[in-house]
């Protein structure tokens, strides 16, 4: 079975740390052994305690630089940002876990009777104290090398000290025979608790990485999708078009920090502009950029002056390629003259669309001429409306996030309640309508979270 945290960059650098430390407790603990083993022999300056004292230190020597020129290697990989070679970790466990089974082969004691020299031998202990250690190395292979190795080693220094494996029947068991194989056995078996532990350390290392990682991507994507975000922004317009006869006002909130909404309008070739708005299925940063190249589109379609229909067809020519399938984006777009009280008015799938006369006091709420954009090459829609506005007649273009923006008892805000809302508010500008549209949302919603993109467009007849 592939371990796939092997692989993991972060996961070797957390590995390469955690062996750094072990290393570092390694070399302050032969250090402590060294200065015990002075002090001891600086009080009792016999012949023996010296030469052993000498035969130790060297031992010490030997595994301190060999632990340093590791601990080199250990900085060079964790700032080079690599692996060590498996080889090494190998070597290195076997290594050490040997040392101890040199100090007992070749540093015994020698007042103490033959039988008993693997026993009584303070090195007997460092089998643990690196056993302990290895559990730092994250690999519970390695620990249960680590406990084999020490098992092995000990019983050949064992035989080195003349010791007989043969053990009769009729022996107790606290004989030293006996005794070394439990000895042995127990090395090995701490070896594979060692190997458990570093198991479960491992998984919390591996989990913490992961998290550590996740909320990188968190951060990354949230950056992601402000930058996203400030770019859709700025696509809209800045300022509202300033049109003889009209005063039109547009405000868009997406549900996340970019959306699938847009409006737009456009200078055309022959004086009048064109006031679009368009809704792609969906929130988010992919209906974003659907929504940029709707833009995009539409502007270059406008642009021709050929009129509504001819630029609503090429429009749905370019999307229609680009979209998959279950993608499609609602349009609606309203032309005013400056030199007319008439607004030409073409929606694609994009409803209702509502008309409040003021002389009447009511709504008409109309529906699309044609299907949304996207959904089939062949773009069929009736013909544009024309609607002649008098003083203070409205068109309002509103995506659904208002009236189906729902309270905590799953009401929706509903149409009903858009129409009284604007018609309190006829006598105001129509920003501060869509303005005041919001606000009566946001009370009736109660708290409730946005779920749809927010956009809508007034045309008022000022003239």
């Amino acid at each position: 079975m592939v371990d796939h945290s092997e692989k993991s960059v972060a996961f070797q650098q957390a590995r390469l740390k955690s062996e750094r430390l072990r290393i570092v407790i390694l070399l302050a603990v032969i250090a402590v052994v060294f200065v015990v083993r002075a002090v001891r022999t600086a009080a009792t300056p016999t012949s023996d305690n010296i030469r052993l004292f000498v035969l130790m230190s060297s031992f010490l020597a030997v595994i301190a630089l060999y632990e340093w020129l590791v601990l080199r290697a250990v900085d060079r990989a964790l700032r080079a940002n690599r692996i060590l070679p498996r080889t090494l970790w190998v070597a290195t466990i076997i290594l050490e876990t040997s040392l101890p089974a040199a100090l007992i082969a070749f540093l015994p004691s020698a007042p103490i009777e033959q039988l008993y020299r693997p026993l009584a031998n303070p090195a007997v202990l460092v089998f643990f104290v690196f056993i302990i250690l290895s559990i730092l190395h994250l690999n519970p292979a390695a620990s249960q090398l680590c406990g084999f190795v020490a098992g092995v080693t000990y019983i050949a220094a064992a035989l080195h000290l003349g010791w007989n494996p043969k053990i009769l029947p009729d022996e107790s068991l606290l004989d030293p025979r006996r005794i070394v194989f439990v000895y042995a056995i127990t090395m090995v078996v701490a070896g594979f608790v060692a190997g458990a532990v570093a198991k479960e350390i491992r998984m919390q290392v591996e989990a913490a990485l992961k998290e550590a990682e996740t909320k990188r991507q968190v951060e990354r994507l949230e950056h992601d999708l402000d930058v996203a975000r400030s770019i859709q922004q700025s696509l809209l317009p800045s300022a509202m078009p300033v049109v003889a006869g009209f005063d039109i006002a547009a405000w868009n909130q997406p549900a996340d920090q970019t959306g699938g909404d847009y409006f737009d309008w456009q200078l055309l070739p022959d004086g009048k502009t064109v006031v679009a708005l368009a809704d792609v299925t969906g929130h988010g940063i992919g209906p974003a950029l659907l929504a940029a190249v709707c833009r995009a589109y539409a502007r270059a379609s406008f642009s021709g002056g050929s009129g509504l229909l001819a630029a609503m067809e090429k429009i749905n020519t370019a999307l229609s390629s680009d979209l998959k399938e279950g993608r499609f984006v609602t349009f609606v777009a309203a032309i005013c003259n400056p030199a007319s009280p008439r607004v030409e008015l073409l929606s694609a799938g994009h409803g209702p669309l509502f008309l409040y006369l003021l002389g009447h006091d009511r709504f008409e709420k109309m529906d699309a001429q044609g299907l949304p954009l996207g959904i089939s090459s062949r773009f069929d829609s009736d013909p544009p409306l024309c609607l002649d506005l008098e003083r203070g007649d409205m068109i309002v273009l509103a995506t659904d996030g208002f009236f189906e923006w729902a309270n905590a008892q799953g009401e929706q805000f509903g149409t009903t309640r858009m129409e009284e809302k604007i018609r309190g508010s006829r006598e105001k500008a129509p920003a501060e309508i869509i303005e005041g549209l919001y606000r009566a949302v946001l009370d009736f919603a109660g708290g409730t979270k946005q779920q749809d993109d927010l956009t809508a467009i007034i045309i008022k007849r000022s003239a």
